[in-house]
């Protein structure tokens, strides 16, 4: 190397050394807290599961068809998710299917609870959102891999290691969609409510909010389907579900157990995808 790449090789920044004494940090005052916290997340997503695993998996498959029919108020959409789900059944695959049910759900659940909020006081406040939003950045470009060894560190094995790695990579869409949904809120609308004495808060939930609705539903489309991408690296650090499978496929090379897996993936968000259409084309 040249000298000047000598000169700055010798006087590395330490910032892996920063990063490791940071998370020794936590985890040697806080174990308990985190592991404690993981735990609890790790029953109540194991509950779930096991709740549904209890129940007929014709029976739940109903169920879900009859929500897809309530939701979309479609015959067509009922019927295809019932068939789309015995498929699944029939591949033997139901179990792994639930626990990434669970798991999806969970995240784009608690990922939209936390985005939306951020999303509208940083559509409120440009000057957060400047500071947001190379935060958001960091969030969306970090590989995979590199939110697998903290939350791995600090939380241990199991769904709940993987449920907070999936929130963390979902929540800026999450964020960027409800800015941009009330951001693009017409200037019209807003002064008209204005006009007829409307608060700030009877704006938000009677203008802003309906009028940017159909922009913050395809937030929680994109948070599903983000969230089903991560299957397979949560399972990684201890997530059960069909990214498990998918990993015994690629270490067994079983092309065969890979590709029902991964069909049952596309299964699932093709369903999860048009359930979740409301004020896009859905109920009104």
């Amino acid at each position: 190397m040249d000298p000047v790449s000598n000169f700055l090789v010798a006087w590395k920044i330490p910032v892996g050394l920063w990063g490791k004494a940071f998370f020794t940090f936590l985890t040697d005052n806080f174990n308990s807290v985190f592991r404690g916290f993981s735990n609890g997340l790790n029953t109540l997503l194991d509950g779930i599961v096991n709740l549904l695993l209890m129940m007929p998996p014709v029976v739940v498959v109903l169920l879900i068809a009859l929500l897809a029919w309530w939701l979309q108020r479609s015959k067509v959409l009922a019927i295809g998710v019932l068939l789309s789900l015995l498929f699944i059944i029939n591949q033997g695959l139901w179990k792994q299917t639930v626990q990434t049910l669970v798991l999806v759900v969970a995240a784009a659940a608690a990922s939209m609870a936390i985005g939306v909020p951020l999303g509208i006081w940083a559509a409120h406040k440009p000057k957060v959102y400047k500071i947001m939003l190379p935060v958001l950045d960091l969030m969306q470009t970090l590989p995979t891999f590199v939110y697998l060894i903290p939350v791995l560190t600090l939380f241990g094995l199991g769904n709940a290691p993987g449920l907070i790695v999936t929130i963390i990579f979902v929540i800026p869409t999450a964020v960027r969609l409800t800015h941009l949904g009330v951001t693009s809120v017409p200037k019209a609308i807003i002064e008209a409510g204005e006009a007829f004495g409307a608060t700030k808060r009877q704006l938000l939930w009677k203008v802003e909010l309906p009028a940017a609705l159909p922009t913050i539903m395809a937030g929680l489309t994109q948070c599903i389907m983000l969230s089903l991408s991560m299957v397979v690296f949560a399972a990684l650090i201890g997530a059960g579900g069909l990214g498990t499978e998918i990993n015994r496929a690629l270490g067994s090379r079983k092309i065969d157990l890979g590709l029902e897996a991964g069909l049952a993936i596309v299964v699932l968000a093709i369903v999860l995808d048009r359930m979740t259409r409301i004020g896009v084309g859905g109920k009104k």
